[in-house]
């Protein structure tokens, strides 16, 4: 039996799986801010699952990049009291399972690559546009090797600041999360992203977004390109506006890989987890 998880900095989904390749519902939960409290309530919310039986092996992605040996958070912007603690150790000790960490939007992208939108293709270039703005990218079914993780959202994609329109409200950096997420948009509009339903805006955050994109492509030569994340929803961020600016930007190869949004939603990170957790992720 396994127990997955994803740790995100707001919530924590944990679940079980008898068969390796299912899952039941998770249990979801606050993630709490203090290291201590947050492996207290994963040790026994993953005994309550296992109910006695056996773990075999636990698994999944936690939000933000991993040392080197992938067994603790390096750095987390929501996660602070988090960083630089042996995570891995502590829950190998209290379950006495072996567990496998990676960074959770990889995990997430990992799930879209065997189970969601990029089934089928051998590299999947997987992007979340949410509060913030993560990635990976995933070959033949495995997170590809990083020394530290991938961080698409910290790309530079305005140097000389020249995308910025004349009486826009200031960027907080230049990079594409300072572009194009949703605490970005919070703090230069002073709207929830969702309460600005404008169609010209998203647009523009439309080509915005594809200036990254066509780094991604540019950089990493997916057979496609997976988005999801919050921003990416119905009201948000239009894919297929995406794709057409990115046609209209990257010329250097015959076709362009296709750009599609993600299938699996809240639990792609569990289907990402699972196949870690089996090994083959």
């Amino acid at each position: 039996m396994y127990i997955i998880f994803d740790i995100g900095g707001t919530k924590m989904r944990i679940a079980r799986s008898r068969d390796g390749h299912t899952f039941d519902e998770p249990t979801i939960l606050s993630t709490p801010k203090d290291f201590d409290d947050g492996v207290a309530v994963f040790v026994r919310v993953a005994r309550e699952l296992a109910a006695g039986e056996r773990i075999s092996a636990v698994a999944g992605g936690i939000a933000g990049p991993l040392s080197r040996d992938k067994r603790m958070l390096i750095n987390s912007p929501h996660l602070h009291g988090w960083i630089e603690k042996p995570f891995a150790a502590a829950i190998e000790q209290e379950l006495s399972a072996p567990l496998r960490l990676e960074n959770d939007t990889a995990v997430v992208g990992l799930g879209e690559a065997i189970a969601g939108a990029g089934q089928g293709h051998a590299i999947v270039a997987y992007l979340s546009i949410s509060t913030g703005v993560g990635g990976a990218r995933i070959v033949d079914g495995k997170v590809d090797v990083a020394t530290y993780g991938f961080e698409p959202g910290h790309q530079i994609i305005d140097a000389g600041g020249g995308l910025a329109l004349e009486n826009e409200p200031p960027f907080p950096g230049r990079t594409l999360e300072a572009y194009v997420s949703g605490s970005s948009v919070t703090e230069r509009y002073g709207k929830q992203p969702y309460e600005i339903t404008d169609p010209a805006f998203w647009d523009r955050m439309a080509r915005l977004l594809a200036f990254g994109v066509n780094n991604i492509i540019v950089h990493w030569s997916p057979s496609i390109v997976v988005i999801g994340g919050s921003m990416m929803k119905t009201v948000g961020i239009p894919i297929d506006r995406v794709e057409a600016y990115v046609n209209g930007i990257t010329h250097i190869y015959p076709e362009l890989p296709p750009i599609v949004h993600s299938e699996l939603g809240d639990v792609g990170g569990l289907h990402g987890a699972l196949a870690l957790a089996r090994g083959t992720g």
